[in-house]
């Protein structure tokens, strides 16, 4: 078996499973936030079951809308908060929160051998911890919440091989722009994307969420990496829960292999409409901005912030350029202002937010007007994703976003003087 195959199998009580085999999976942890748990609370209570399965084992986090941006998004976040409350669940509001695949690995919520269920698309995150992470529905989570069971149809698995090492600037999140742009949006529909090679090793933890995090945006049913020391050093230390890590055997069957060597990579941008428009930064020519986003699930942590501070320092955000600068959490908010990277975002003419979701999905805290254009490290850059239909985002590494906001233009920090 592979990867995807031994963490399945341990959580459903068999020796083996297949891909296409329907399956009963226990879940170590039921995932929602403040647009999906309403949903999913409101569904639980008309199953008629009155307590969650295990309170330890739900979380809920207020990130989206919050802190709440209007009536609605605080009606929202009160349904949450109320249940959570009353179940004495695990939750975040505002003051104690974050994004929340930032915020669960950072609390050790989650650990190697782990099968997390979340009622958000971008679950698959906890796949850099060697974790079978994935997104469901909020009327599937309520069940999960009920029971502490899904059902699933194992899916089958595709392997990515990345050869060499990468160059400066290069980084998970050009990794995984590059992979959707090869495959396609649809490349990995409901498979298990298993990322390995000599460019992953070197990988940092930061680096593998990014790209575990995207896996969705290929379709895939969750992004999986190897457990080794940098994953075992992460999880020490931030959990006292015990994990399991589980290898693929020798002889285990992927549908695919990819193997590309990366050691001469370029930073990747993503054109509108789609994650898979991805092509090197020197080969877009120039293309204008109005706002820079360095942020969100995908490129919210720490060391996307260093590399932010070290284009930015010394540099001023062009004159027509918004940028705007968004720590996943608070831990990560107060690790930036005491290593200084604060002042020298705001020296440059940035702003830093609270920890939030918020224009990623066009929430709030930079929607885009119509005509406008924005480079962004979030993770989908759809028609109107960020605001009006008529706006523009282009994705990229918080490199090429803190560039180009010097810039003015989509750019790689090679460019800069």
């Amino acid at each position: 078996m592979n990867l995807a195959e031994k963490l399945l199998a341990a959580h459903s009580g068999k020796k083996s499973v297949t891909p296409g085999e329907f399956i009963n999976v226990r879940a170590d942890m039921v995932l929602s936030n403040d647009i999906t748990a309403p949903i999913a609370i409101r569904e639980f209570k008309r199953i008629g079951v009155k307590k969650v399965f295990d309170p330890k084992k739900i979380v809920m986090v207020a990130d989206h809308y919050v802190p709440n941006k209007d009536i609605p998004s605080a009606e929202q976040t009160k349904i949450m908060r109320d249940f959570a409350r009353e179940q004495g669940i695990i939750y975040f509001d505002v003051g104690l929160m974050g994004v929340e695949h930032c915020l669960l690995p950072e609390q050790g919520l989650v650990v190697p051998g782990d099968v997390v269920v979340g009622a958000d698309s971008h679950t698959c995150t906890y796949g850099a911890l060697g974790a079978f992470a994935t997104g469901m529905g909020s009327t599937d989570i309520a069940a999960a919440m009920a029971t502490g069971d899904i059902w699933m149809k194992v899916p089958h698995s595709i392997k990515f091989v990345y050869h060499g090492k990468l160059p400066k600037w290069v980084g998970g999140k050009d990794l995984i722009l590059f992979t959707i742009g090869q495959i396609g949006v649809d490349g990995a529909l409901y498979a298990a994307m298993e990322f390995t090679g000599e460019a992953i090793d070197e990988l940092s933890m930061d680096g593998r969420f990014t790209m575990a995090n995207m896996a969705v945006e290929a379709g895939g049913k969750a992004g999986l990496f190897h457990v080794d020391k940098k994953t075992l050093d992460y999880v020490i230390g931030r959990s006292t829960r015990p994990h399991t890590v589980f290898e693929p055997d020798k002889d285990a069957v992927y549908t695919q292999v990819y193997e590309w060597d990366v050691s001469k990579m370029e930073p990747q941008v993503s054109l509108p409409h789609l994650p898979s428009n991805a092509k090197p930064v020197s080969k877009l020519g120039n293309i204008t901005i109005d706002q820079a986003v360095i942020g969100s699930c995908t490129n919210g942590r720490l060391s996307d912030l260093r590399i932010a501070a070290e284009i930015l320092k010394g540099r001023k955000v062009a004159p027509n350029v918004r940028c705007i600068i968004i720590p996943g959490t608070q831990q990560i908010w107060l690790d930036a202002m005491h290593e200084g990277l604060f002042d020298i975002f705001i020296n440059a003419g940035a702003v830093v937010s609270t920890p939030t979701c918020g224009p990623c999905l066009g929430g709030y805290m930079g929607i885009l007007a119509g005509g406008e254009r924005c480079v962004s490290t979030t993770n989908r850059n759809f028609v109107g994703r960020m605001g009006s239909p008529k706006s523009e985002v282009y994705l990229a590494s918080p490199a090429v976003a803190a560039a180009s906001a010097v810039a003015g233009r989509i750019a790689g920090p090679d460019a800069l003087d």
